[in-house]
């Protein structure tokens, strides 16, 4: 029996549920596909401004969790995970921005300076009815920058998808001096959490697999 169709037959012998992602974002996708994931997108549309928190660490979480419930009942059994991310810079928080007027005035600030990324992570087992709710930091050294490169970076549309106005896996790593911590964290799920979490609901990652 092919590897492929081996684990597809122990997955469905140990009852392994779906795992589902409750984000639209392609970047948090290709992730989990690079680890042998495949999740079933659901975006949850979850409307981020009703939520007003101060600390980052907080709103993300909080987002997360609300994003990952509003999936969740559209799945008897499954795991369902809600992601949130936020740049923290000189106690500003911010998410993707607005416009590109607002891009560049970020990366005014952001450039030779440093920023903490912020990524919250939900995983509700409803199987189970457990929710499990933490956050990963991680700290990003920006480039020094002149405003030609400020302006040619943000007018490839980049910018204005991404928390913090930068993608680390796209144009933005050429700008991106150095990280401290979990470098998938940047891209919008860190990977050692994700398995530490389903560990603490009684799965491998390897379960996963596809």
């Amino acid at each position: 029996m092919p590897n492929t169709q081996l684990r597809k037959f122990v997955r469905n012998i140990m009852k392994i549920p779906p795992f589902v992602l409750a984000s639209a974002s392609p970047a948090r996708r290709r992730l989990l596909q690079t680890v042998g994931i495949e999740p079933i997108v659901r975006a949850s549309d979850f409307d981020e401004s009703q939520i007003e928190l101060s600390e980052p660490a907080e709103l993300v979480k909080t987002l997360a969790q609300y994003k990952a419930e509003t999936v969740a009942p559209q799945f008897e059994s499954a795991l369902i995970m809600g992601c949130d991310s936020v740049l923290s810079m000189n106690g500003e928080i911010y998410g993707k921005p607005p416009d590109t007027s607002d891009a560049i005035a970020r990366w005014q600030i952001m450039q030779g300076n440093f920023g903490d990324l912020y990524t919250g992570h939900a995983l509700i087992d409803t199987s189970q009815n457990r929710t499990i709710v933490k956050s990963q930091v991680t700290r990003v050294y920006f480039a020094e920058m002149s405003d030609r490169t400020i302006q040619a970076y943000v007018a490839t549309g980049e910018p204005l998808k991404c928390a913090g106005a930068f993608a680390i896996e796209g144009f933005g790593s050429l700008f991106v001096e150095k990280i401290e911590g979990c470098h998938t964290n940047v891209i919008g799920l860190s990977l050692p959490l994700l398995r530490h979490m389903l560990g603490e609901v009684g799965y491998d990652v390897t379960d996963f697999w596809q």
